[in-house]
């Protein structure tokens, strides 16, 4: 199941539950911002994650997942990776 456009695993925030978060595949914008540009961009092409797209790894996913203070070195990129590889499953 795809739970985020960027491969962020929802069901292992810590945030998650304390911030009333479904996800971002689930609701309009995300809790922590107005808008969130992994998911406007995903959601403007037409892909359930970025693991769909022909940039994939963008500039832009990685700097979320290695640049940003949430950070994740990397593992929401091999998410999205096992999502393509087993259709949405994880």
């Amino acid at each position: 199941m795809i739970e985020s456009r960027c491969g962020l695993r929802c069901s292992d925030c810590n945030f998650r539950e304390s911030m009333g978060c479904k996800g971002c595949v689930n609701m309009d914008k995300p809790f922590w911002a107005d808008s969130c540009p992994v998911k406007s961009c995903c959601e403007k092409k037409g892909l359930q994650h970025c693991g769909e797209c022909d940039d994939f790894v963008c500039p832009l996913l990685h700097t979320f997942a290695y640049d940003m203070e949430q950070s994740d070195n990397g593992a929401r990129i091999e998410q999205c990776q096992k999502w393509c590889n087993n259709n949405g499953i994880q």
